[in-house]
């Protein structure tokens, strides 16, 4: 109590209190609320869980060490092995990067005997040999390919170990070798070591010059590749040591699946029974023997052939070992995994049978799904249905009917017409014909420049024939192809075109824009607007394959693939039996191509929708449309196939593009046969002539069919009267039912202006549109619609060889000359 019998007051806060902030415990509920909401209830433990085993921090250490350790160990085991007596021996391709470059006397540098106790071994020509060192317990074999078929090139690096790049001592390689290496990298570059030749025969005092400036030249290419001299036996042996001991790159398309390089093939016919009188039904069993590479070999996959198809196998042999480091026995069977019998071979050595195809689980042919055109019909007539046909047929009345007519087409006249042509067949024209009217609206558009261009080259022609120097021009044009320059220059314009006017088409005069554009529809939002994936799918969507999950399956085929211990060893020399072969595979192989055969994983017989990922390689600079036939190398496949450019996003819908881009990647959707990534992927463009260019080089992307690729096209239109946020537009449509057709649409300006239309004015194709906000003159008012579109069914197995690069150059040379 205060003074004077007052009682005191409570203090009260004032404006400027501090106020604490409350704690930030973050999304998750507090133990209070966990306890109010329970109410005392307690969650059941669960009793079949598995106790998680905390570890401590030393303990942590010591796994990862040991998990460092183990993978490091086999690594050296891997590495050890290669060249050795139980792995492989080690495959090594000697390429030439230069014309002047000799590959011929790099190969008989490294056969000859001042290496230091070389064995040599000759694999049935120059090109392919084997060489032993017994000192070393190492043994090789040298690959010696065409330089000037590509084909041959990449095939062989595939799967090479090493590659023995043969460089020239003043220059390197030339634009021939840089064009290899391009496609190498693009594929993939297996260890790789550079020799340079000539430099013995320079000047001591230029000798340090030289190699200076090599190595300078290298470094962008290779930059910790280690040059080396190759002119006498001692860099020989040298770079055989180099070779043993160097580091392997590992390439994951090979590793995953067993491959073979043959190295002796031998063919016999399949006849069609077996009296005296037997005839070959053309195709065969091919007998390739060869060393088993990447992982073990199983009798019941299927094997590829590279450029020729898809095989099965019937059994697999062990003969002799040609390239043995020591007399042992060759590769003993182990116990309860390998069934070894033993045949006779003939003339020969009794050969061993390690396994044969059991055919109740070896894989099928079999790259289509079956199709049932009758599957989930619903028109099928009931028993009410047929009698009323019947009781119709009974009470058929008699008609006049033009002359000709069929007893079938008179049971679908009616009484009063003949019949009236339906309207509906723009369905089955789908992307053909849109790509048809496309083309021709932009021939149209280029119409006056064809004109003024003719006549421009009229005048250019009188003034060279009044100069004097129309003998030079002649042959100048007699090496020219007018028709392929026309198509150039015509997909030039198209591409120009594209890349000012992207997606915009001109609304045809003659056809209402609602059948034109029937297909396509619009959408509020490209991003987030829904598109199901399964409406109105091809028929082509029911002869391919479908995974519930590809990226799951994958993962399980692969950790599968890696842990088979059953089937034919690596290191193995072994003979296989592949049956019904045509005899062009043995025609290819005499001709001094090599014949590589892969084990594929399962699935990767049949079709489905690939994606590949690429980009536009420097060198092409000719437009390429979509949809072209182009040529493609998917890992160890080639085909044939017409693609199509879409943009790579991380959205639900992608946009197709009509070019292929140079400025940002690109995906290549084509039917393909399945493969699991990762695999490079090359792709080329095959001229008239022959000859194949670098389009674009990338990766395997995915295999998806629901991946939706949508195609847009812009109609334009021009604002005639501006009312504020109010404009009369015309020239995008030419009649009142096309405008209340696409009423719903959305429609958006250059300038970032979006609006509706309100209604149409007129007969003639004049609407009114309300806009967001004011609207200039000079703005452009445009029209987004877009439909799904699919890749052709072109696929093709079977690629042409491409005509080597020689013959390209001399007739170059040739032309030249006579200018």
């Amino acid at each position: 109590m205060a003074a004077g019998g007052e009682q005191q007051q409570a203090h009260r806060a004032g404006l400027y209190k501090q106020k604490n902030k409350t704690h930030k415990h973050g999304k998750h509920r507090t133990k209070g609320e966990v306890e109010r909401e329970n109410k005392g209830r307690v969650a059941a433990m669960a009793v079949t869980k598995k106790q998680r085993r905390e570890l401590s921090k030393m303990d942590r250490r010591h796994k990862a060490g040991q998990l460092r350790r183990n993978k490091k160990d086999q690594v050296l085991a891997e590495k050890r092995r290669l060249g050795s007596g139980d792995g492989p021996p080690h495959l090594v391709a000697v390429v030439t990067l230069h014309a002047s470059a000799d590959a011929a006397s790099v190969a008989r540098l490294l056969r000859a005997e001042g290496g230091g106790g070389l064995v040599r071994v000759t694999q049935g020509t120059e090109d392919c040999f084997g060489l032993v060192l017994p000192r070393f317990k190492h043994r090789f074999i040298f690959v010696r390919p065409d330089t000037a078929d590509l084909h041959t090139l990449l095939d062989v690096a595939k799967v090479a170990d090493s590659l023995v790049f043969v460089l020239d001592a003043a220059v390197g390689w030339d634009s021939y070798g840089e064009y290899c290496l391009s496609c190498l990298f693009a594929q993939g570059l297996p260890s790789h070591v550079l020799v340079c030749q000539g430099v013995a025969a320079l000047p001591v005092k230029k000798r340090a010059d030289c190699r200076r400036a090599l190595s300078r030249l290298t470094e962008s290419r290779f930059p910790d590749a280690r040059l080396l001299p190759l002119d006498t036996e001692q860099d020989a042996a040298l770079l055989l040591r180099h070779l043993g001991s160097q580091k392997q790159r590992r390439l994951g398309f090979r590793s995953r699946r067993s491959h073979l390089l043959a190295q002796c093939v031998t063919y016999m016919p399949t006849c069609s029974d077996n009296g005296p009188n037997a005839l070959p039904m053309g195709l065969g069993t091919l007998r390739v023997s060869g060393y088993v590479r990447g992982c073990p070999l199983q009798v019941n996959r299927l094997i590829h052939i590279v450029g020729h198809g898809d095989f099965q196998l019937s059994q697999i042999d062990a003969p002799t070992d040609p390239l043995p480091i020591q007399l042992t026995q060759p590769h003993p069977a182990k116990p309860g995994k390998v069934d070894v019998e033993m045949t006779d071979g003939g003339d020969g050595p009794a050969v061993r049978v390690l396994m044969k195809a059991d055919p109740a689980q070896r894989e099928s042919l079999q790259t289509e799904a079956e199709v049932d055109p009758m599957d989930r019909e619903q028109t099928w007539p009931t028993e009410e249905e047929l009698q009323e046909a019947e009781e119709e047929l009974k009470n058929r009345r008699v008609l006049k009917v033009p002359k000709g007519t069929s007893e079938y087409q008179a049971s679908w006249i009616v009484d009063d017409e003949v019949g009236e042509a339906s309207d509906d067949s723009c369905d089955d024209s789908c992307d053909d014909d849109d790509d048809m009217m496309e083309e021709a609206d932009e021939d149209e558009r280029d119409g006056g420049s064809d004109g003024a261009s003719g006549d421009e080259a009229e005048e250019e022609e009188e003034e060279l024939s009044s100069s004097g120097r129309g003998g030079t021009d002649q042959q100048y044009d007699e090496g020219m192809d007018e028709a392929e320059e026309s198509e150039g220059l015509k997909r030039y314009r198209e591409a120009r075109a594209h890349e000012i006017f992207p997606d915009e088409i001109d609304t045809p005069l003659d056809v209402p824009a609602r059948t034109r554009f029937q297909r396509y529809r619009g959408l509020k939002s490209f991003r987030s607007s829904p598109w199901d994936p399964m409406e109105n799918l091809p028929p082509d969507y029911s002869r391919i394959f479908q995974f519930q999950n590809f990226e799951r399956t994958r993962r399980r085929v692969v950790a599968e693939a890696a842990q088979e211990e059953e089937g034919a060893m690596v290191g193995w020399y072994v003979t296989l039996h592949v049956v019904d072969v045509p005899p062009s595979v043995m025609e290819s192989f005499q001709r001094g191509r090599p014949l590589l055969l892969v084990s594929l994983l399962p699935h990767e017989q049949k079709m489905s929708v690939m994606h590949m990922l690429v980009h536009r390689h420097p060198s092409n600079t000719e437009p390429i449309k979509s949809k072209e036939e182009l040529v493609f190398q998917c890992g160890f496949r080639r085909f044939r196939a017409s693609p199509t450019f879409s943009q790579h996003t991380a959205a639900d819908k992608h946009k197709m593009e009509r070019f292929l881009r140079a400025d940002a990647p690109t995906v290549m959707s084509v039917y393909a046969p399945i493969t699991f990534p990762t695999a490079g992927v090359l792709v080329f463009k095959q001229r008239d002539n022959g000859m194949q260019d670098l389009v674009a080089t990338g990766s395997l992307l995915s295999c998806n069919p629901q991946r939706v690729v949508l195609k847009r096209i812009v109609l334009s239109g021009h604002p005639f009267k501006i009312n504020r946020r109010s404009a009369v537009v015309r020239y995008m449509f030419f009649n009142r039912d096309d405008i209340l057709w696409f009423k719903p649409v959305e429609l958006r300006t250059k300038w970032g202006r979006r609006g509706h239309i309100k209604e149409p004015l007129g007969t003639h194709g004049h609407m009114k549109c309300v806009f967001d906000n004011q609207l200039r003159s000079q703005d452009t008012v445009m029209m987004n619609l877009y439909k799904r579109v699919y890749p052709r069914w072109t696929y093709d197995p079977y690629v042409p060889l491409p005509l080597p690069w020689v013959k390209q150059e001399q007739s170059v040379d040739e032309n030249e000359e006579m200018e």
